[in-house]
């Protein structure tokens, strides 16, 4: 039998012998962290164009939603705050029969009845945060030029609405009108005169704008896994500025701004049309804005948060062809540090290194 003497001697040398030697537990949870090479950048910081805006994508038809209420949302507010951007835009306040609000008009026309006044919460958190709010109108989601007759009988309505109930909000900037087009299509020209003119006229000349989209080699539906057209289907150069040519100068006067997306083109093709939507917009008075896209159409999952360096390239192309700002589709899904997708958080953080914020 032990006594209780060795016992005592063994028990101190087995625990000084524990002290001297890191256990398991502690290599397991304080790992020592040893520099590594290669992770700062090797191009130059900020070159590109900051992105000061962006839409909020509550009704959509091809991304998923996240399910945020007003704690979501007021934190998604403060992220979009700290890396500077300045206007939020709603991107539709409607899709077929999905609203944003609680429209009479919509309702009685037999749209589902929403369970959250989303653009009273988001004018007012742009009210709190010193934000710019810019209303999206409704998209019946039928093409045109069928849909135009609908998208302009609804939206005489919702415009009016919409001022009544949101527009003493120090917030409320402007108007997106929602419609997008890649080209000329009949009755498009005359949607953009008749909408942007109410908007305007009502709302003592707040100012509107168009994201349309460059009819390029990525132009493909959203709903297979074909990423491009076949060579020679995509738009040239010269047939993109004859369109637009005609486009613009017919709608001068009721849209103030045009931020094409991005997305559509090679990042080698963007200087060449980024230079020719720049020289058209000059030309009839329209500011030019770029939609910078912040999701990726290079892979077969459609859509996924995008590689920062393609969205680097894309910003330092807005930049070098003197466009006036850039906004995103679309950083809640994409960008936030609270996304969904484990990926937008890590493109916050690139981005934020890239233009020297600290977030």
């Amino acid at each position: 039998m032990t006594d209780r003497r060795t016992f005592l001697k063994k028990s101190v040398a087995a625990a000084a012998a524990l002290a001297s030697m890191p256990t398991l537990l502690e290599g397991c949870a304080r790992p020592v962290q040893t520099p590594v090479s290669g992770g700062s950048l090797i191009v130059p910081k900020g070159m590109g164009l900051p992105i000061t805006g962006t839409f909020l994508d509550e009704i959509s038809h091809d991304i998923p939603h996240q399910n945020w209420g007003a704690k979501e949302w007021e934190q998604d507010f403060v992220y979009m705050k700290a890396i500077g951007i300045k206007d939020v835009i709603v991107i539709r306040c409607g899709h077929k029969k999905f609203i944003t609000y609680p429209s009479p008009h919509l309702l009685q026309s037999g749209c589902y009845m929403p369970s959250v006044d989303l653009i009273e919460l988001f004018c007012s958190l742009a009210d709190k945060y010193d934000m710019n709010f810019w209303f999206g109108l409704y998209d019946s989601g039928v093409k045109y030029p069928e849909g135009a007759v609908l998208d302009m009988e609804h939206n005489k309505y919702v415009i009016e609405e919409v001022w009544t109930r949101y527009g003493h909000h120090k917030s409320f900037a402007g108007w997106y009108l929602s419609k997008e087009f890649s080209n000329k299509t009949d009755g498009m020209i005359e949607a953009y005169r008749i909408l942007g003119k109410q908007c305007k006229e009502l709302s003592g000349n707040l100012p509107t704008f168009i994201s349309p989209y460059i009819n390029g080699k990525k132009a493909v539906s959203a709903f297979n896994s074909k990423l491009g057209k076949a060579v020679g289907e995509d738009i040239t150069l010269s047939e993109h500025e004859r369109q637009w040519n005609e486009i613009l100068d017919g709608i001068r006067g009721y849209v103030d701004a045009c931020a094409f997306q991005d997305g559509h083109v090679d990042y080698d093709e963007l200087d060449g049309f980024l230079t020719i939507n720049k020289q058209l917009a000059d030309r009839y008075g329209i500011e030019s804005w770029t939609n910078a896209e912040s999701f990726d159409r290079d892979m077969p999952i459609k859509f996924l948060p995008i590689k920062f360096d393609k969205l680097r390239l894309k910003l330092e192309s807005a930049r070098r062809c003197g466009y006036d700002k850039a906004i995103t589709f679309e950083f809640s899904h994409f960008m936030s540090p609270q996304s969904a997708y484990l990926q937008a958080g890590h493109l916050y953080d690139r981005y934020a290194e890239y233009f020297g914020l600290n977030v």
